[in-house]
């Protein structure tokens, strides 16, 4: 059987959309195997939000062709549809996938013989318009569910909609038909994953309009008998309505944990990257969340070093995040992409700068965690484990995201159990004592 592997760089989305893609081989009579194995064709599915994840492309195409040096090598994703030409650059890519094409990767692979140029195939973004549904499954215990893709935003930083069209929909049926095709598959959480999926319900059935809206995707989803969690990936703060709140605070499939980008903690920046928001509004938004769910887990996405961000700037965003009530965060250090306007702006700040800032951030989240973390000591919560093993502990998150580790015991793997929380361990986890009777039977 010729083999085949995936590597995935980048957010849930791309996971779901590489997940789907291996199925497709595998219907084909391919035969998957790890990435890190020799293999037949690998395919490559990029990132392309900063400039580090172009770089990660290039190092993963030479790791490939170290272990099969005549491999037929593929590279889909975002970096792929923004900028193929520079990717078929790369020695011993043979083929180059835009973004409505690498669902068809089948079609394209006529002979696996290697390439003398680069085979490119990319539609223009605007002809990115159809919505084409994804789910990961086998990849972890977790299951990521795509129910929108592509923006309408245009935040000055950003190459999303340059890389993945407009903002389209899956339509609510065949959303609840995925999410009972993971029951069957015995996956317990499924992680719902979009570019904006706040906007959910635009594009469904090619209407440019909404005919849905997300309050009413995650209705329809907490009826879905089998699946005992959902956990919505990442929501802008003025697309998460007071009723999404409330109903993911009486729901008991949707658990109280939110990621929410921020980027910037001053309004002056947030109007720079035209956000949709200011930074009142997304202080009411936590202050409404914890009200409702104090024990709620909030991640923050924040970017260093925007263009024109002076010293007063980054400290006005360190001293409203560290007054906010927020759990940890993901810090971006600012990159220039090109065709964004940000990258036209100047005023840019030093790259040492940038990363001295980013550094204050990631120890500012540390901080946060090891708080939020330290409230749950000595209580009993239900932990779902997933597969993987390190220092020779299985690991698993509760609803609402400890992350919490115990002595390895593959039986525990899938499987919602009862554990006592003790202190955060080295990894900056949380060690766990299991309970008597362990396993638990409701949710």
């Amino acid at each position: 059987m010729t083999k085949v592997a995936f590597h995935t760089l980048g957010c849930k989305l791309n996971f779901a959309e590489t997940s789907t893609i291996a199925r497709q081989f595998v219907e084909h009579g391919y035969h998957r195997v790890e990435f890190d194995s020799p293999s037949d064709i690998y395919v490559i599915n990029t990132c392309s939000v900063t400039e580090s994840a172009d770089k990660e492309c290039k190092k993963i195409v030479q790791q490939a062709l170290k272990q099969s040096p005549n491999a037929f090598v593929c590279i889909i994703g975002c970096y792929a549809q923004l900028k193929p030409e520079e990717i078929a650059k790369i020695y011993g890519v043979d083929l180059v996938l835009g973004a409505t094409e690498k669902f068809r990767i089948i079609e394209y692979i006529n002979d696996l013989n290697k390439k003398e140029f680069t085979e490119i195939h990319s539609c223009e973004i605007e002809d990115a318009n159809i919505f084409t549904s994804a789910y990961s499954f086998g990849d972890r215990t977790r299951a990521f569910l795509k129910v929108q893709d592509g923006c309408d935003y245009s935040c000055t930083y950003c190459t999303i909609p340059l890389a993945r069209g407009v903002s389209r929909s899956d339509s609510i049926e065949n959303i609840i038909k995925n999410a009972r095709e993971i029951s069957q598959k015995g996956i317990k959480e499924i992680v719902l994953t979009g570019v904006n999926i706040g906007d959910y319900g635009k594009g469904e059935h090619g209407n440019k309009k909404h005919e849905h809206t997300f309050m009413e995707l995650i209705q329809e989803l907490d009826e879905v008998e089998g699946i005992e969690r959902y956990r919505i990936s990442s929501i802008e703060p003025n697309l998460l309505k007071n009723e999404i709140i409330s109903f993911v605070a009486q729901s008991k499939k949707f658990v109280p944990h939110f990621h929410i980008p921020l980027q910037s903690g001053s309004n002056k920046i947030l109007k720079l990257m035209k956000r949709r928001y200011m930074r009142e509004l997304y202080a009411d938004r936590v202050q409404q969340i914890k009200s409702l769910m104090p024990e709620c887990c909030i991640g923050v996405d924040v970017i260093t070093g925007f263009p024109g961000e002076t010293e007063e700037d980054f400290l006005e965003t360190y001293n409203f995040i560290n007054g906010l009530d927020v759990s940890y965060l993901h810090v971006f250090t600012y990159s220039e992409r090109a065709h964004t306007e940000a990258a036209e702006m100047g005023r840019n700040v030093e790259m040492a700068e940038r990363k001295r800032r980013t550094k204050m951030l990631r120890i500012l989240s540390s901080k946060k965690k090891a708080v939020f973390y330290h409230q749950f000591k000595d209580t009993e919560q239900e932990i779902l484990f997933e597969h993987e093993e390190k220092n020779n502990k299985i690991y698993g998150y509760s609803r609402n995201y400890l992350r919490v580790g115990v002595p390895y015991d593959k039986t525990l793997i899938n499987k919602k159990c009862r554990v006592k929380i003790g202190k955060i361990d080295m990894e900056g986890n949380l060690a766990g004592i299991l309970l008597p009777h362990y396993e638990s039977q409701t949710i």
